[in-house]
């Protein structure tokens, strides 16, 4: 189904189904425990061996000898893969680092072999028997130190977004504004780790596996093993945690395939807690640059905001910037992101890439700028509010409610009860601030299918190779399949996750909720033109609704038109040029108040609301446990999270949930959530967008700001830790 105009009246706008809130019909797997992940699926095929990856000690260099001897020897070892057995090994589309090391190493924890053993026990301890002498390399560790090598000139490159000319509009700007800010590098750290098990059936290789595209990683693992994508199956039907660190194929995923073949028999691998820091991606370090000019009644007339961070040879920056160039009005502008190589590992998406870093610094400088106006953060935000693309004003969004968020979060959180001046609200030991920031995260339009069939009880079975993060795919899908075919969810049945059913936009990057329901939409539109065509009824008049179709006088049962056999149906949602004709974006507000204890620094936030201006909301429930949980996440970033880097040796330190701090259950109050009355009609024929991301868009820079606010400490390099506030807080009273 080709959808390139603004959606009309259809099925969904019943709204009997979609839209409300419906608790997930996974869950009860889940709190069961019987919802099948991927290193548990013991039931799936038999005698099943362990892998123990093998991570490189050093960040940059060679191996210079390889010793296995002892480790193959040792009780119950079945096989030891390295790169010196593995064969030749290609690359994936999507892949930087090679995921099995040998010779070079290109970062710390680059995996150099597999150990396949009867027990997990056998092959951990086989493993410390391998003796690997490295020859150390000249790696590159240090964003800053990279920085500054690079040069920091302010002329725009041709990489660049440049509109106008900026340097001549800020010159000339009576009030400036020009401030560095900076992000760590964020590990995903989800619960579950990545984990595979791999088996061999001649030449064709099934893996069940953690992965959020399962396209995507079918297609790579197929072209590193040389071998034809047809021939491998990826089974992924729930992922506990991905955040963008799923999205690839990593080293689980490869090693449990090279070890089932060389041992062969089936073998399961999960990495270990430091190598999913190390190994895997991670969320690259920034430093930012904002300079922002404006008139003295707080417009901006010149805007530039330069992102540098690092990545391997091949990788790509952080995206930081590409919010700037959609959210505030300014005519001139520029806009860019500097690659730094370095030697780390990978630097690839995390929840929100680009926005969630880039945001953490526009939105304090935003305040900085409002202060130095002496305008009102709400106010001048407001104030710069643009309902055209500002880099191609030909370009209208397709629906954009910033204000309208504003204006909500702003009444509903008591805005107007914040005291302006810094450090001066107390209670008691603590002192106590109200900040807030605007959130930004667009709406990316991908092709999507999906299968829909029709049995003889009834029963509406969805096929798509969509995955679920924990996000609620299955729901929504159901919801959807149950309201264009008129029946009650009971009568649907959802299966995810399977590379051998049609391709769906995947989850990530905050488009799977949209763009896999339309394309399960446009499949089952087909469904219920094949249903009137055996029923012998008009198809566009025909009304689907309590199991029966209706068409005039006439009432039939869905269950009959498959009385001849199972009626199927199977398409895909595809969006033409309407992703270039219209910008479409999600918007909203996060409103936080903290509090600072005025002796030790400690911050502790006290209240949270985000609202969210995100075209239709197909599971209010669902929708609401997305966006706390990514608020939860924008405290972690803004108070605690950070990979601590050995600059010297080239590895992240605290590669564990001990040393790596996220939020826990006592970190976080009461989080409020509102998502204004939206539909967009130009998303999809489902009018939705997405939450997933939005949710975390702005909340670090809210809390800085709220911090700010209590204190007058003005931090601009994240985490705002208590070490950065204790010696600049205001005295005791």
């Amino acid at each position: 189904m080709k959808f390139d105009t603004p959606a009309t009246t259809n099925p969904i706008d019943q709204l009997k189904v979609v839209g409300v809130s419906t608790s997930r019909i996974d869950g009860p797997l889940k709190t069961t425990g019987t919802a099948p992940y991927a290193y548990e699926r013991h039931d799936v095929v038999p005698n099943q061996a362990y892998g123990y990856v093998v991570g490189a000690g050093i960040g940059k260099g060679r191996i210079a000898s390889l010793s296995v001897a002892a480790a193959k020897a040792a009780p119950g070892v079945l096989a030891v893969v390295t790169a010196d057995n593995a064969g030749k090994l290609g690359k994936g589309r999507l892949n930087i680092a090679k995921l099995l090391g040998g010779p070079e190493i290109d970062h710390y924890h680059q995996a150099v072999a597999l150990v396949v053993a009867e027990s997990f026990e056998q092959a951990r301890a086989a493993a410390q028997l391998i003796r690997v002498e490295y020859e150390r390399g000249e790696g590159r560790f240090d964003l800053a130190q990279a920085k500054a090598a690079m040069g920091d000139a302010a002329d725009a490159k041709k990489e660049d977004s440049n509109v106008g000319d900026f340097a001549a509009a800020f010159a000339a700007a009576p009030v400036k504004l020009d401030e560095t800010y900076r992000t760590p590098d964020q590990s995903h750290a989800m619960m579950e780790p990545h984990a595979t098990v791999a088996a061999w059936e001649g030449d064709r290789l099934t893996v069940w596996t953690s992965n959020q595209m399962v396209d995507w990683t079918t297609g790579d693992l197929a072209r590193t093993l040389g071998m034809p994508k047809e021939k491998v199956r990826l089974i992924s039907p729930f992922v506990g945690g991905g955040f963008g660190g799923k999205l690839f194929l990593r080293a689980d995923t490869l090693l449990a395939a090279l070890g089932a073949r060389a041992a062969g028999r089936p073998v399961k691998v999960a990495l270990q807690r430091p190598l999913m820091m190390n190994n895997t991606t991670h969320r690259p370090a920034t430093i930012q640059r904002i300079r922002i000019g404006a008139t003295a009644d707080g417009r901006i007339t010149a805007i530039a905001h330069e992102s540098w961070s690092g990545n391997l040879p091949d990788g790509k920056p952080e995206n930081a910037v590409d919010q700037t160039r959609l959210l505030y009005a300014g005519a001139n502008r520029l806009t860019g992101n500097r690659l730094a190589v370095l030697d780390l590992p990978e630097g690839n998406a995390m929840r929100a890439p680009g926005e969630a870093p880039g945001l953490m610094a526009l939105e304090i400088a935003m305040d900085e700028m409002a202060e130095r106006l002496g305008l009102d953060p709400v106010e001048f935000r407001i104030r710069n509010d643009t309902q055209v693309d500002p880099e191609k004003p030909e370009r209208p969004f397709s629906k954009r409610q910033l204000v309208e968020c504003l204006r909500v979060g702003a009444e509903r959180f008591g805005w107007d009860k914040r005291n302006p001046r810094p450090g001066a609200t107390r209670d008691g030991d603590w002192l106590v601030g109200i900040g807030m920031a605007a959130a930004f995260r667009n709406n990316l339009l991908t092709k999507s299918a999906a299968r829909v069939r029709l049995d003889t009880r009834g029963v509406v079975t969805v096929e798509t190779d969509m995955t679920d993060i924990g996000t609620g795919s299955y729901t929504i899908i159901a919801q959807t399949a149950a309201e264009m075919m008129g029946v009650g969810l009971d009568r649907v049945v959802v299966r995810l996750g399977d590379s051998s059913f049609p391709v769906s936009a995947g989850s990530g990057g905050q488009w799977g909720a949209n763009n896999a329901t339309a394309g399960v939409y446009a499949a089952c539109v087909k469904l219920r033109e094949a249903v009137a065509q055996r029923l012998g009824v008009n198809s566009a008049d025909a009304q689907f609704a309590d199991g029966q179709v209706r068409s005039g006088n006439r009432s039939v049962p869905l269950a009959q038109a498959a009385g001849g056999g199972e009626l199927s149906a199977e398409d895909a949602i595809e969006y033409g040029d309407l992703g270039k004709r219209y910008q479409q974006s999600t918007f909203g507000g996060h409103f936080v108040e903290v509090a600072v204890d005025a002796a030790t620094g400690e911050t502790r936030v006290r209240r949270m609301l985000a609202v969210c201006a995100a075209g239709r909301i197909l599971n209010p429930l669902s929708a609401r446990s997305q966006v706390i949980g990514a608020m939860t996440m924008g405290v972690g970033a803004a108070l605690m999270e950070e990979l601590a880097v050995d600059t010297r040796s080239g590895f992240f330190v605290n590669h564990d949930l001990a040393g790596y701090e996220v939020p826990v259950h006592a970190d976080i109050p009461h989080q409020e959530v509102i998502f204004l009355d939206e539909t967009d009609p130009i998303s999809s024929p489902m009018k939705a967008k997405g939450v997933g991301e939005l949710g975390l868009c702005g909340v670090g820079a809210a809390v800085a700001n709220a911090v700010y606010n209590a204190t007058g400490v003005r931090v601009r390099d994240y985490p705002v830790t208590l070490d950065k506030l204790l010696d600049r807080l205001p005295p005791l009273a």
